[in-house]
């Protein structure tokens, strides 16, 4: 699972870095206010992206806690063990789906 986490942390990492450098245009470099809407339309989808991809990497640092402190695979509500296919699929999941559903 470590792996798994690893590998999707690289990758929102990319993202993230990605997102920050398409913000860095020049929003000055605009022809009209047709292609301004569209930019700022386009920069608040991204923020958006961002702000998601950076709840993950907070999501995944919890998890490597977890690994590090043995609780990984139980559920911090509950304290059932965590469905593997759930763990495979979410790898951060810090809730079995009864709770998470309930949450």
């Amino acid at each position: 699972m470590l792996q798994l986490l690893e590998q999707r942390a690289n990758q929102l990492e990319q993202e993230v870095a990605a997102a920050q450098a398409r913000g860095s245009d020049d929003p000055n470099d605009v022809t009209d206010r047709k292609d301004e809407a569209n930019q700022r339309e386009l920069a608040e989808i991204g923020n958006a992206e961002v702000e998601r991809d950076l709840a993950e990497l907070r999501e995944i640092a919890l998890a490597r806690q977890r690994i590090a402190d043995g609780s990984y695979g139980r559920c911090a509500d509950c304290g059932v063990d965590i469905d593997p296919r759930r763990l495979l699929a979410q790898p951060a999941a810090a809730r079995c789906t009864r709770c998470q559903a309930e949450a």
